[in-house]
C-alpha cells in the first residue's frame, strides 16, 4: 500500500491509501475504513450499493447525505444526474474526497453537523442518508427522536430516510433500536439486514419505502464486483425485533 496523504485533522488522523496492483483507495480514521473505491470513485463497500440501489429505485432526484468520508455514495449519486448535497462537520473530508476519490465539483458541501443544518435548512429532499459515524458509533443526537422528527419534515411527501447501522452480531439490537424510535415518527419502517454474518452493516429504511425490493449491483466497480455482488445476494428484508 502507498501512503498518498496524512491529514491531522480536529476529528482524528486521516490516512489515504493506495493499493499498488489494483489502484483501490482507502480512507483510515480512527482505526477504521470508513471508504474504499476503484480509480473512479465507485465504492468497494456492498452497504454503498445497496443504499445506491435504493435510491436509484425511488428515482430521487434531490438527496441530502449525511457523513462524507471519501463521498463514494455522493460520487455515483452525483454521476446519474442526481442534485447531491453532502454535510459533514470534518472540512478535510470535502478535501480528501475531491483529491483521491473523484467527488464531482458539483456536489455541494456543508461544513456543518447534520442535526444543524436540517435546522437551518429549508429545502426538501426525495432521500436522506444517514452514514455519519464517530468510531464505529452514530453520534447520540443523530439517533435521537427529536432528530428524526425533523429529518421527517425535510422529506419530500414520498420521500424516504436511509441509515447505515454497524451490527456486530445476531444478538446486537442497535439497529432494532434505532427502528423502534423511528416508527414513532414515520409509518413504514423496514430493515435490510444479513442476518449470521458478523460486523456487518445493516440499512434502516423509513417514510415511502413499502414498495421497495433488495437492491441489485448496479454500478459495478473495476476490481471486487463479485464479492459485492455476493454481498448484496445475503441481504433481506427483515421486521424490526421489538424491544
Amino acid at each position: 500500500m502507498i501512503k498518498l496523504e496524512t491529514v491531522e485533522s480536529k476529528y482524528g488522523t486521516i490516512t489515504v491509501l493506495k493499493k499498488r496492483s489494483t489502484d483501490i483507495v482507502s480512507y483510515q480514521q480512527g482505526g477504521f475504513c470508513q471508504s474504499e473505491a476503484d480509480r473512479n470513485g465507485v465504492s468497494l463497500a456492498a452497504y454503498i450499493h445497496a443504499i445506491f440501489g435504493l435510491i436509484v429505485q425511488k428515482k430521487a432526484r434531490n438527496v441530502l447525505v449525511v457523513g462524507c468520508a471519501g463521498g463514494t455514495l455522493a460520487t455515483m449519486l452525483a454521476k446519474t444526474g442526481c442534485k447531491v448535497t453532502i454535510v459533514d462537520v470534518n472540512p478535510d473530508s470535502f478535501v480528501l474526497a475531491k483529491r483521491h476519490f473523484s467527488l464531482p465539483e458539483n456536489v455541494e458541501c456543508h461544513v456543518k453537523d447534520g442535526k444543524s443544518f436540517l435546522y437551518s435548512d429549508t429545502q426538501r429532499y426525495d432521500a436522506i442518508v444517514l452514514d455519519a459515524f464517530h468510531g464505529h458509533h452514530i453520534p447520540a443526537h443523530l439517533k435521537s427522536i427529536s432528530f428524526y422528527y425533523l429529518v421527517a419534515d425535510r422529506l419530500t411527501q414520498r420521500g424516504a430516510l436511509f441509515a447505515n447501522i454497524h451490527v456486530q452480531h445476531d444478538f446486537d439490537i442497535h439497529a432494532d433500536r434505532i427502528a423502534g424510535t423511528l416508527s414513532r415518527v414515520f409509518h413504514d419502517v423496514r430493515l435490510l439486514d444479513s442476518e449470521g454474518l458478523p460486523s456487518r452493516n445493516a440499512i434502516i429504511m423509513a417514510g415511502a419505502v413499502a414498495s421497495l425490493v433488495t437492491p441489485k449491483l448496479l454500478v459495478p466497480p473495476e476490481v471486487d464486483h463479485t464479492a459485492i455482488e455476493a454481498e448484496l445476494a445475503t441481504l433481506k428484508f427483515r421486521a424490526p425485533r421489538h424491544i
